[in-house]
């Protein structure tokens, strides 16, 4: 593709604009390099719709992820960085640049930097999709406060469900929490757990497959669960579905970048796909601990690699 185009230049293009993206960001935007960030949901990430951080470094009291997230996006900004609110549909290689296809038209990068993170997981039962925002849920942060003096059923047994069940406790008059197998949460969130079980606001139900969410006149009723081969429902005012995460990388289908059995993105030792001058930073890379804190350092690193590139094979577009 000619250089001539119309279409636009940027020297970075990020895609994404969590933890790992405004860091990176933060880096590029400090040495003048021109970067543009596209975000189809909201700044700061998973992180800024977690309710609480409390293993950030630098926080010794920890820091609410909304905080954490907006304090981020305005030290990026800050420095010259650029969030644009849309969605990358597409990666092409096209030799200098890459060509992004997004919903704002097409633009180009002589360098990617990946930063998608995850989404949440869906559990696939009869009834999620139909009461999605409407008794179904995936952010306690974002919906608790609908279901002040309500039940609540919070399906999942890993940390973040531990997490957000305890957290619905401020809203909630009593939480049935499904778990398929056995609760998977770290020993510390286990015994903070055990405090909200003692004192009557949670009760935990292993060995429950949730088999449906069941509602009337728009509203959710209950969750129809399996325990032990026998039925059971569990009558509640709304769901809060926390099972896991699954990788932003269905953009990425048909581009020629490697992912690996669970789709998360391949990289090299400097942050690079086996696309030359596309990075990746943060919870998408293949190998990543998915941890804030390591996401943040990834997307420091991923900057400075991206620099190297830039100078190694182009000069920065002067603004």
């Amino acid at each position: 593709m000619s250089e001539t185009t119309d279409i636009p230049k940027h020297d970075v293009i990020i895609i994404g604009a969590g933890p790992a993206a405004l860091s990176a960001a933060i880096y590029t935007t400090r040495e003048d390099i021109d970067t543009l960030l596209f975000e189809r949901a909201v700044p700061g990430g998973l992180a800024a719709v977690t309710d609480w951080v409390d293993n950030y470094p630098g926080f010794p009291e920890g820091i609410a992820g909304l905080e954490l997230g907006t304090n981020l996006q305005k030290q990026a900004e800050r420095f010259g960085a650029v969030i644009e609110l849309g969605e990358v549909l597409k990666l092409h290689d096209e030799g200098k640049w890459k060509r992004l296809e997004t919903t704002s038209g097409d633009m180009l990068a002589k360098a990617v930097l990946i930063a998608t993170g995850s989404d949440y997981k869906k559990i696939g039962v009869p009834g999620e999709a139909e009461y999605y925002a409407r008794g179904v849920h995936y952010c306690a942060t974002c919906d608790g406060a609908f279901y002040r003096g309500k039940r609540l059923v919070v399906v999942g047994g890993g940390n973040s469900a531990i997490q957000e069940a305890m957290f619905l406790t401020r809203f909630a008059s009593h939480i049935d929490l499904l778990v398929r197998s056995t609760i998977k949460a770290s020993d510390v969130l286990q015994k903070d757990l055990q405090k909200f079980v003692d004192e009557g606001k949670v009760t935990v139900h292993l060995g429950v497959v949730t088999d449906e969410i069941v509602g009337e006149a728009g509203a959710v009723t209950k969750v129809v669960g399996t325990q032990d081969g026998k039925k059971i429902d569990f009558p509640t005012d709304g769901v809060f579905v926390f099972v896991g995460l699954k990788p932003n990388s269905e953009f990425l289908e048909g581009s020629g970048i490697e992912l690996d059995h669970i789709h998360l993105i391949k990289t090299d030792e400097n942050l690079q796909t086996n696309m030359p001058g596309v990075f990746v930073a943060g919870d998408i890379r293949s190998g990543a601990t998915m941890q804030i804190a390591s996401a943040a350092g990834e997307g420091a690193t991923a900057a400075l690699k991206i620099r190297e590139y830039l100078e190694g094979h182009a000069h920065p577009i002067q603004n």
